[in-house]
């Protein structure tokens, strides 16, 4: 894997919390298949080129270094602080000593706590513990896959300042203050099987409740795991109800039943687990597995369980595996060699921008230069060396996507327009992505359709030049411009202002090209509710007329003041959407009471009674009866007479409350989340 593909998913896994709700046999493949490149790391080159016997024989070995049991149920949480720029050396020096040290500890005494650096700024703080039922081998494993997993933390020079891993088997955790004895925090996070119990869930649930009870009261302080089973054998549960040794001695047996109220919300799953700084409880419906002992309480009995082999699940993880690396062998070949000359290419060009340099032009991204965020990045005002002030957008998005990416950049940087948004550039060599765009001062038309009081700065000739800008780049993207491009995202969020207060289209996150030959492409669904045309949101099929159809409600909103996702009508107390509102008026020849009250009659009537008309022909539910961007910059700048509109489609009646949380929804296209008309839907091709 190339190093810019690595940083890049690195810095996709920091600040997020990684689970595994799979059950037994794919608990073990997933954690086998996120360490694997870290174990291949240790064969030479010549033997994973080797034939593909030989690499069966190398898997093999890999397998049986694995402890199978440990490997489950991993849950890892990263911090959201990095180290300061003054601190990151001796604090990432300060972190590897911290990990050395404290392996060898932990796999000899079961327990260790380690502290690394002599300076506060910079000093880490490290713990680490293993199962009591797990031998010094099995432990040694287990230590050694957290340590690997948890750099998954820490993407090149740039450290979290702590992280944690959860496993049946063992745990590590640093951070950078002494968490040696303190009690449990708020920091609780509940995972619940999506199938239920079979059979008696009656009983099953009766079970799991006795052993939430039993791990509650049995489990004495800080002593390390705790194992369990009650119930009948058709109604058996097995589980773990652990405090770490870190945490003080009163806390135990406080936080084990918090932890076990809070589990109870998952009865009659199969299972499930409840973690929180303190402790841990989990039950499976299985019985616990380990490549040695377990030491079981049932009833108050002792019961020795013996080994536990899976040569079944080996057996079909080694065919996946070697199924998936002889399909995606050339494949992945030829992507790297592409994305490798992509990024060459890049690197070369103007279009280049140093990492650091935007770092330090941002303030290390300090929150006092956030100008907004959106589903693929938040973006930071920057000042650069030479005085030149920047929009830089921190991208959100994984290693499977570089590929578009560097389209993007390709497609957007060949495009120049007065209003178009310019592309300057990308870093695309540190620990993230970031895109250079050209810094738009006066802020988005939703900064001042979203408060009555900041649409009394735009008067109506400003509000004109900036539908006729709008409409004249979305003309030069779909017919002026060397290709056929189609934003799919026009909206007032999207809209920027620039000092003299023409507008800029924005945000190219979700543009597609439409080739020459082709009146049509279908593609996966993706923009904002109530902006989205209607055959585009029923059908995927995407053409320019779905643009026309964004810009005509936008274009009803700049003249009327009313957003598209206000449900409420605030001066009839009608529960009208804005297109609704505006083909009343316009049936009953009362157009210019749509016209926004705040300019208080300051505004030619003939005008703006046309420029309602062009919306509606816009936004009009025929595809094919919308006008071209072009027609529309026609009737806009001249007087000729234009047709009746039909009945637009009445969507996009949003929300009560404007301001009110994103309501989530899903495409039957993908699994991502969009989010209703505020947010953009980058549910199937985010960034």
């Amino acid at each position: 894997m190339p190093s810019f593909l690595f940083l890049g998913f690195s810095g996709f896994c920091r600040s997020h919390l990684l689970e595994s709700k799979m059950s037994s046999a794919l608990d073990i493949i997933i954690p086998f298949t996120l360490s694997l490149p870290s174990l291949l790391k240790a064969f030479p080159v010549s033997i994973l080129k080797a034939s593909p016997p030989v690499l069966f024989l190398v898997l093999v070995l890999l397998l049986s270094s694995v402890d199978l049991s440990v490997a489950s149920r991993a849950t890892l949480i990263c911090g959201t602080r990095t180290a300061a720029p003054s601190d990151r050396l001796a604090f990432a020096k300060n972190l590897r000593s911290a990990m050395e040290a404290i392996a060898p500890q932990v796999s000899s005494k079961r327990y260790a706590r380690v502290v690394a650096g002599t300076s506060a700024d910079d000093r880490v703080y490290a713990s680490g513990e293993c199962s009591e039922h797990l031998s010094r081998p099995a432990c040694h494993r287990c230590i050694a896959w957290c340590k690997a997993q948890i750099l998954r933390c820490f993407p090149g020079e740039r450290p979290t300042r702590g992280a944690r891993i959860y496993l049946d088997g063992c745990h590590l955790r640093f951070d950078d203050y002494d968490f040696f004895g303190e009690a449990p925090g708020l920091d609780n996070h509940l995972v619940c099987s999506v199938v239920h119990s079979n059979g008696n869930r009656t009983a099953f649930a009766t079970a799991a409740r006795k052993f939430v009870g039993k791990s509650s009261m049995r489990a004495p302080p800080n002593d390390s795991f705790f194992a369990a089973s009650v119930g009948k054998e058709n109604s058996s549960v097995h589980g773990l109800g652990p405090c770490w040794k870190f945490v003080n001695k009163r806390s135990c047996p406080e936080c084990l039943p918090d932890a076990g109220t809070r589990i109870g919300h998952c009865f009659p799953k199969q299972g499930a687990s409840m973690l929180r700084s303190g402790c841990y409880m989990r039950y499976p419906i299985s019985q616990l597995h380990n490549d040695f002992e377990i030491h079981v309480v049932v009833a108050g009995r002792h019961i020795i369980k013996l080994p536990v082999v899976f040569p079944i699940v080996v057996i079909l993880m080694l065919i996946m595996v070697l199924i998936f690396f002889g399909k995606r062998k050339v494949e992945t070949r030829t992507v790297r060699k592409q994305l490798g000359a992509l990024a060459a290419t890049v690197i070369k060009s103007s279009l280049h921008f140093n990492y650091e340099m935007l770092e330090r032009a941002t303030n290390y991204f300090d929150s006092s230069n956030k100008l907004g965020q959106g589903g693929s990045g938040s973006v930071f005002k920057g000042v650069l060396l030479d005085d030149r002030v920047v929009a830089v957008k921190r991208l959100f998005f994984h290693t499977g996507q570089w590929e578009k990416f560097f389209n993007e950049i390709n497609l957007i940087s060949t495009i120049d327009h007065k209003n178009l948004v310019k592309l300057l550039g990308c870093s695309i060599t540190g620990p993230e992505s970031l895109l250079v765009y050209e810094y738009v001062p006066n802020k988005s038309l939703c900064y001042y359709f979203s408060d009555r009081r900041n649409a009394q700065l735009l008067s109506w000739e400003m509000r004109y030049n900036i539908i006729v800008g709008a409409a004249e780049g979305l003309a030069y993207l779909h017919e002026e411009s060397q290709l056929r491009i189609v934003h799919r995202d026009i909206k007032l969020s999207n809209i920027l202002l620039d000092e003299s207060y023409s507008p800029k289209i924005a945000d190219f996150g979700l543009v597609r090209l439409l080739p020459g030959d082709k009146t049509h492409i279908t593609t996966a669904i993706a923009g904002t509710l109530g902006y989205m045309a209607p055959e585009y949101l029923a059908s995927g099929k995407l053409t320019e007329k779905a643009d026309v159809f964004s810009f005509g409600v936008l274009l009803i909103e700049v003249v009327t003041g009313k957003r598209n996702n206000s449900r409420k009508d605030e001066q009839s107390n009608n529960p009208l959407g804005v297109l609704q509102m505006v083909w009343n008026c316009y049936t009953s020849n009362r157009m210019l009471e749509a016209v926004d009250p705040v300019l208080e009659g300051n505004f030619p009537l003939e005008k703006a009674s046309r420029a309602l008309h062009i919306g509606l022909l816009c936004a009009q539910l025929s595809a094919e009866l919308r006008p071209s961007m072009s027609a529309v910059v026609k009737m806009l700048k001249e007087d000729d007479t234009i047709t009746q509109p039909t009945p637009p489609p009445f969507l996009g009646y949003g929300t009560e409350n404007a301001s009110a949380a994103p309501k989530k929804i899903y495409s039957q296209h993908g699994s991502s989340a969009s989010s209703i008309n505020s947010t953009t839907i980058s549910i199937l091709e985010p960034r």
